[in-house]
């Protein structure tokens, strides 16, 4: 592997963890990814200088490769690219590797513990100090060799929030929260406010995450204001859930764009309001409104649905009457594309994993520690999210849809060419 800067070999080494296809299971990559810039650190300090970095007459010693090796723990088998070294004046053992095979209950603590505590300093030279048994931290990395290892992934994490968007021709825009507790505000949960698209080149696209103090509209509009900024072009739908704040940004920022309420949610909050023994019966109606063949149908379906249980179940029509027009926009657009943009349900699988892994942690100790976990699950998981059709035929369904709404007086944008 070619690099110039322990950046680049970062740089690299996310690129591998991003081409693989795994069944989820991140922190395995993620244990990979620290315990290889952990072993290229403690080679700097070997050396006394960085890769291709040249010392003259002074030199002692040089990088020779790596050998592939493998490290069993309870996330399974890591692959483990060890860095060789050759020309040093007694040959070179890793300190950390042979405490890491010796270790591996304080491998899985050090993976975790280094998201989970905000990959601080202090918190990972007491993790090292763990790996072995009268081993000092500091023989085996020194405090900047550490500072370089627990940075990187909150340059990676800034570097996503500050990327330009132009690029990416969005369609259907997709926004929720997930709610984490930091120790910091200790009984007060954080919203963390996603962002992600659907592209007209099918792609599904990560395209923002950000800290909210609550989910409120305020704090949408913040994070909004940064995807415009960064000069996203304008979406044709936004899908959310009942969020008032989210939906009163969303239509404060993007007035122009068709509105799409989440049928996940929705058909939860009616169901909540429907007698046990009436559940199945409620629910089949929903989804015959749902999965109209086409808007019209939508409309006369769920009016019937409305007439009929009006009297039996107020609670349960009233919040089905509530926002439903969004709840019925999904029918408008393409129909190959209708089950995909109903709902929030992309990245709520993806809050699944990030909740598995958060659960076991009482509150975080910091912002930092709060936001590189989530970001770290939820890019890894859309590394894998598969594309979506985008053939002639929706491509021709999007430009009537776009029609009639110009038509309306409704200032939308033209499709790129």
């Amino acid at each position: 592997m070619n690099s110039v800067t322990e950046a680049g070999r970062l740089a690299q080494l996310m690129d591998q963890i991003r081409s693989v296809n795994p069944s989820g299971n991140w922190m395995k990559q993620a244990a990979e990814l620290i315990i290889e810039q952990m072993l290229s650190a403690e080679v700097d300090e070997r050396l006394g200088r960085a890769p291709y970095q040249r010392l003259g007459d002074q030199q002692v010693g040089h990088r020779n490769g790596y050998k592939s090796r493998g490290l069993k723990t309870a996330e399974g088998k890591l692959d483990i690219d060890l860095p060789q070294v050759r020309g040093t004046d007694e040959p070179y053992r890793s300190a950390i590797w042979e405490s890491l095979g010796k270790q591996t209950v304080a491998l899985q603590k050090l993976a975790c513990e280094m998201y989970a505590r905000g990959l601080s300093t202090r918190d990972i030279e007491e993790l090292l100090g763990q790996l072995g048994d009268e081993t000092d931290a500091q023989t085996l990395l020194s405090k900047s060799a550490v500072s370089r290892v627990t940075e990187a992934l909150w340059e990676e994490y800034e570097a996503f929030t500050k990327r330009d968007l132009a690029n990416f021709d969005v369609i259907y825009l997709f926004c929720d929260a997930v709610y984490e507790s930091l120790r910091q505000q200790a009984g007060c949960r954080q919203a963390i406010l996603v962002t992600w698209a659907i592209c007209s080149d099918g792609s599904k696209q990560l395209l923002h995450m950000s800290l909210g103090n609550k989910e409120s509209a305020e704090s949408w509009l913040e994070h909004f204001r940064s995807l415009v900024s960064r000069n996203l072009p304008t979406p044709i739908t936004v899908t959310t859930d009942g969020a008032p704040g989210l939906i009163k940004a969303v239509e404060a920022m993007w007035p122009e764009a068709e509105r799409i309420r989440c049928w996940f949610h929705k058909m939860k909050n009616v169901l909540e309001k429907v007698p046990e023994d009436q559940h199945e019966l409620i629910k089949r109606l929903l989804q015959d409104v749902r999965d109209a063949p086409d808007h019209a149908s939508g409309v006369k379906r769920v009016e019937e649905l409305i007439e009929n249980h009006q009297v039996e179940l107020p609670s349960a029509m009233a919040c089905l009457k509530e926002d439903l027009e969004a709840t019925l926009a999904h029918l408008k657009l393409p129909s190959l594309h209708q089950k995909m943009i109903r709902t929030t349900n992309l990245c709520e699988r993806s809050f699944v994993e990030e909740r598995r892994r958060t659960k076991v942690i009482p509150r975080f100790f910091d912002e930092k520690g709060c936001l590189k976990l989530v970001f770290a699950t939820l890019w890894r998981a859309s590394q894998r999210w598969r594309g979506v059709r985008f053939t002639a035929m929706e491509r021709q369904q999007l430009e009537a849809y776009l029609r009639i709404r110009r038509a309306a007086g409704v200032k939308v944008r033209e499709l790129a060419a």
